[in-house]
């Protein structure tokens, strides 16, 4: 019995002890702003969150008004709170999507997107179709930035299995001593 009030105890002691920050990144700020209207292109793309973006697997992707063409012009990077990439000189007159795959600091992965509407056509072209752009299958996955494949389990979720397995192990070999 005292084994079980133990393993409750820790677990309510480490629900309790997590922060408020360990939610999901939420988006605080882009720009080009969503829903903006712009008569000159940008040259990057920058979005701000409310906690630091985890370096790995994060995504930025810029398609133009035919939703096909992308308009990135090299990976995206990532410092503390904000994502950028930057641009290619963008092209026609329309409505731009910006998405994003980002991992969180408590390392769940967070998606959105947002439009901004260029009103003056400008002079560049799109990036050259990629391998994964030509590819139906892969069609809309864009690429890959930072990718650091253990940076997305965080410590706490180490912790929290160990002392589990530790409460469960102790109930177990008490039950067993009985």
């Amino acid at each position: 019995m005292r084994g079980s009030v133990l393993t409750f105890t820790l677990a309510v002691l480490l629900v309790a002890g997590m922060r408020a920050a360990d939610a999901h990144d939420v988006l605080e700020s882009s720009n080009p702003p969503a829903g903006g209207q712009l008569s000159t292109a940008p040259s990057t793309v920058e979005l701000s969150f409310n906690a630091p973006v985890e370096p790995g697997f994060n995504e930025l992707v810029v398609t133009g008004p035919d939703k096909t063409s992308h308009w990135e012009a090299g990976p995206a990077t990532v410092a503390a709170e904000t994502i950028s990439a930057p641009l290619r000189p963008l092209g026609p007159a329309g409505d731009y999507t910006v998405t994003y795959h980002i991992v969180s600091e408590d390392g769940h992965p967070v998606s959105g997107s947002y439009t901004f509407h260029l009103t003056v056509a400008g002079d560049g072209t799109p990036a050259p179709a990629t391998q994964a752009q030509a590819n139906p299958a892969a069609a809309g996955q864009p690429a890959v930035a930072d990718a650091t494949p253990d940076a997305t389990v965080p410590v706490w979720v180490w912790i929290a299995a160990a002392i589990v397995l530790l409460g469960a192990g102790a109930l177990v070999a008490r039950r067993i001593a009985r």
